[in-house]
Order: C-alpha cells, then structure tokens, then sequence
C-alpha cells in the first residue's frame, strides 16, 4: 500500500487559507479562516453547499462534490446573492468518503478583496502570489500618491512664481507683463471692457522735494487708491514709474469710465502726508472703449488710450479724455496751480 500524507485540519487551514472542504453529500465540513472572514455573519461549516455558494464555471458539471478519488476540475465560486467578488480555484476528489477538498484564491480581483474585506498579509498564504501583488500595488500607490504630492508642490511653486512674474514688488499691482494676458481674456468676452492710462501728475516734483522714499509712499497710496475705486474683478497694472493701466471688466459704457475716473482725480489730489509733509499730485487720464472699435485690437486701445491721456495733459491736468478712434474728447475736473 503506497504512503499517503495525513495532513491536520489546522494544517491543511495554514496552507490554504482560502479553502473549502465538502463532504460526499454536499454539506460544508471545514473551511479556511480567510474565507470565513469573507462572511463573517454566518457560520459556514454544516451549512449546504448550495445554500452559500454559485458554481459559475463549469456550468453543467453537475454537483461538485462527486468527484471521483483523484479526479480535479477548475472552478469559479461566488457567494449567492452576491455580485460581489469571484473565487476561482481547483477542486480535487478526496475519495473513499471524504468528499472533495476544494483550493481558492481571490486571482486578479485580490485588491478590491484586500480593500472590501480588510485583509492582511497574514489572511494569504505564505505561497500566494497575491502577496507580490500587493506588494507591487502598494508600492505604485505609494509612487502614485507621492508623485500627485510632488505635483501639486510643482504647480503651487509655478502659481507663486507666475504670480511673482506678474507682480509689482513695490505696489503690489500687477506688472506690464500682465498687461497681454488680461487684455486677450478681456477680448475674448463679449462684453465691452475699456482701458484707462493713468498718469500721476507733479510726481517728479515730490521725488525732487521729498526724496525717492517719498516718491515709493506716493505710488503705494496712489496704487490703493486706484485699487479702492475699481472692482475685484478689474486689474490695475503699474506700467513703470508712476503709470498706471486700468482694465476694467465688462459690460463698461463710456459715463461709467467717467464716473470711474472722477473719483479717482477727486482722491488724488487730497494731499498725502509722508514723515511730516505734504505731497501733492494729480492723476491725467485717458481712456478707451472696446465697444468704440468695429475690431478692437490691444495695441490699438493702448495707444489710444496713451493718446488720450497726452490730451489730458495739454488739457491742463487732472482731467479724462476719452478717445474715440483717433479722436479724444476732453472733460476735466480742475488742476492743481
């Protein structure tokens, strides 16, 4: 008689966590600790067979459990009433009464296992390659994650450097280099937008009389001056020196840029106190209407605008001209002497 090799029950758990064990009549003797995880409500050895489970694949092999001493067949099991995940596996005959011994594995739906049932390494076989599986997508969810991480830190560097590209350190405003991308946004809506060129007026005379820091304090309280008497969603820009440029968003009319630039010439020419002076300026503006322009195109608007507030200046100061193709209108509100 050859040697047969005896294996115990809780040997036979170990190295087959996943297994089921089936008496000749169909009824569940003995099933592995992972696969009673699976269904932790309900005590699974004693119950039928057909009571717990679906035998998908083969379809017509008829009742699993009488297979012949020896004999295996490849095999998908899923729980009943489920569409939760497959088990696939080997069954093989036990023969001689004992039933059929019955080997799963979780194949390649092992990590929504992992993740559905709240499985550990020590639910799997020492054997299983599911554990390198895992091991590899943990490893690529580590990458993964860490990648979205260095991602993010890149797009938040490259926002802050844009930004910083973008920006006035004195003022804050934004810079010239602002000036295309905000008009091309502006053309691209329907909405009439205009465009004002901002001029301060004496600045020359403060820097000469008052110092250079003077002259920074000035631009800093003209540039929240223009800030203050615009919408968020305009942008003040601070071309250099003491020029300004105003894009405001749409919809904009010609009286609403006059009322805008009323307030502006009205604040600026209130006096501004610096370490115990006084210093005075105004604002010559000209300004543009996108709506003025069958095609309007932003070299075209800039210059017009910068025509328009050269009008202002021979004007007298402190006053808007509005241009209108390549005429200028001029309305002022007084000058300082």
């Amino acid at each position: 008689m050859p040697d047969r090799l005896i294996l115990h029950p809780d040997a036979v758990a170990r190295l087959m966590p996943l297994h089921l064990w089936l008496t000749p009549d169909g009824m569940i003797r003995q099933v592995g600790p992972t696969l009673q995880k699976l269904r932790p409500g309900i005590e699974m050895p004693g119950g039928e067979f057909d009571d717990l489970f679906d035998l998908r694949r083969p379809r017509d092999a008829g009742p699993i459990w009488r297979l012949g001493d020896g004999a295996t067949m490849r095999v998908q099991l899923a729980f009943r009433g489920t569409s939760g995940t497959a088990l696939k596996g080997l069954a093989i005959g036990l023969g001689k009464g004992r039933g059929v011994l019955i080997n799963l594995s979780f194949g390649i739906s092992v990590v929504d296992a992992v993740a559905q049932f709240g499985l550990t390494l020590g639910d799997f076989a020492a054997t299983d390659l599911a554990v390198e599986m895992l091991y590899l997508v943990e490893a690529k969810t580590a990458v993964e994650a860490e990648t979205r991480r260095l991602t993010q830190r890149l797009q938040l560097a490259r926002i802050a450097a844009e930004e910083q590209a973008y920006t006035d350190t004195l003022t804050g405003l934004k810079n010239r280099r602002a000036l295309q991308p905000v008009m091309a946004r502006l053309l691209e809506q329907p909405a009439a937008f205009g465009v004002m060129h901002v001029d301060l007026d004496y600045f020359k005379e403060v820097n000469d009389t008052h110092g250079h820091a003077a002259g920074d304090h000035v631009l800093q309280q003209a540039a929240q001056i223009l800030q203050q008497e615009t919408r968020a969603s305009d942008t003040v820009i601070r071309l250099g020196g003491d020029e300004f440029v105003l894009l405001l968003d749409g919809p904009m009319t010609m009286a609403r840029m006059r009322a805008i630039a009323q307030r502006i010439i009205e604040r600026l020419q209130e006096p501004i106190p610096f370490e115990g002076n006084l210093c005075r300026i105004s604002a010559s503006i000209g300004a543009a209407l996108s709506s003025d322009y069958d095609h309007p195109e932003p070299e075209q608007l800039l210059h017009d605008a910068d025509m328009a507030l050269y009008a202002s200046k021979r004007a007298g100061r402190a006053r808007l001209s509005m241009a209108n193709g390549q005429e200028q209108a001029t309305a002022g509100w007084g000058t300082l002497g």
